[in-house]
């Protein structure tokens, strides 16, 4: 389970808002450097995120929480999001050469049509099992304690 410190920030309904900041344990961590969320936060500028959650347990507006996802789930999108654009642009890529024989204009244009194929085919999956990879709130800790 990989796990996030957050503050609630605002309540809908049966539903929160938390705010995650980045904490600077990317200066420890062995895998900073080919490690992607490093290069996002320094774009960022560690700027906050927030993130619509689930609220099973009534948190409130400033209340620390914990929110976390399952390392399974979250190779499961990863894999969606990269995996499926790429296998769309080496399809397409394949069939428009060897199947087609068609020039290398039309094959770079099928590779760049398979990439969005992929990704609108991530989309859709994403979209159709979207609620399963929303982290999900833990635990919720009175200001201060955590």
């Amino acid at each position: 389970m990989i796990t996030e410190v957050g503050r609630v920030v605002a309540v809908q309904g049966n539903q929160v808002w938390v705010q995650t900041i980045q904490a600077s344990s990317c200066e420890r961590c062995s895998a900073r450097a080919g490690c992607g969320q490093r290069v996002l936060v320094a774009v960022s500028g560690g700027r906050a995120n927030q993130v619509l959650v689930d609220n099973p347990v009534a948190a409130v507006v400033g209340d620390e929480v914990v929110l976390g996802i399952d390392d399974r789930l979250l190779l499961k999108a990863s894999l969606a999001v990269y995996g499926m654009p790429l296998a769309g642009m080496l399809v397409a890529t394949v069939f428009a050469y060897k199947g087609l024989g068609a020039g290398e204009l039309v094959t770079v244009l099928s590779a760049v049509a398979g990439i969005a194929a992929g990704f609108c085919l991530a989309r859709g999956w994403q979209n159709g099992r979207g609620h399963r990879f929303q982290p999900t709130l833990l635990k919720v800790n009175p200001v201060g304690t955590i």
